[in-house]
């Protein structure tokens, strides 16, 4: 006779969490999620750093947002060329600004932390998907003529949320286990 295996105790969370930490996602490959969970939120949050303090690399201390740079307002006026460039360039306004580095800080944190994924990835495709928009159609010579990174970024969101990536090296799982959390699951 031999002993009937016992699935291991599971704790509350949100109805498809077990799931995702059952047989369906290796240990390696929860990692490799948390990896580029990490790694999608410093390609978010290093351009509100370096838009809001000048670091030299694309913005120069003088563009810088603390001494009256626009993040957003130059590109949006001067650098879409295509189709859409004129509704683009109505949008340009200091709101663009402040919306736009927001963004990028609250999805940029929301990564790194692995809280909030859900609606992260929704403002990861807010932010990028106009990016992408922006720069079509694309240059011939360009790298691809379909995709670029502005829909890669989305589609790493959105697959890092649905996998609830933040579980791994993140604070995923006991931001799943407040009220407000349990209550809302799109706050997941």
């Amino acid at each position: 006779m031999t002993a009937s295996p016992v699935a291991p105790a599971r704790t509350p969370s949100t109805q498809h969490d077990h799931d995702l930490r059952g047989p369906g996602l290796t240990l390696g490959a929860r990692r490799a999620l948390a990896a580029l969970r990490i790694a999608l939120g410093l390609v978010f949050l290093w351009p509100f750093l370096d838009k809001s303090f000048g670091l030299g690399y694309a913005t120069p201390a003088e563009g810088a947002w603390i001494n009256g740079g626009t993040p957003s307002q130059g590109y949006l006026q001067h650098g879409v060329s295509g189709p859409a460039k004129d509704v683009f360039a109505s949008i340009a306004s200091p709101v663009s600004d402040w919306l736009f580095m927001l963004g990028m800080l609250g999805v940029g944190l929301a990564l790194l932390l692995g809280i909030g994924l859900r609606v992260a990835a929704v403002a990861a495709a807010l932010l990028m998907v106009p990016l992408y928009v922006a720069a079509w159609p694309f240059a011939a010579g360009s790298q691809n003529p379909l995709v670029d990174q502005h829909l890669v970024y989305t589609l790493a969101a959105i697959a890092l949320a649905a996998t609830l990536a933040g579980d791994t090296w993140g604070l995923g799982r006991p931001w799943s286990r407040l009220g407000v959390v349990r209550a809302n699951p799109w706050l997941r």
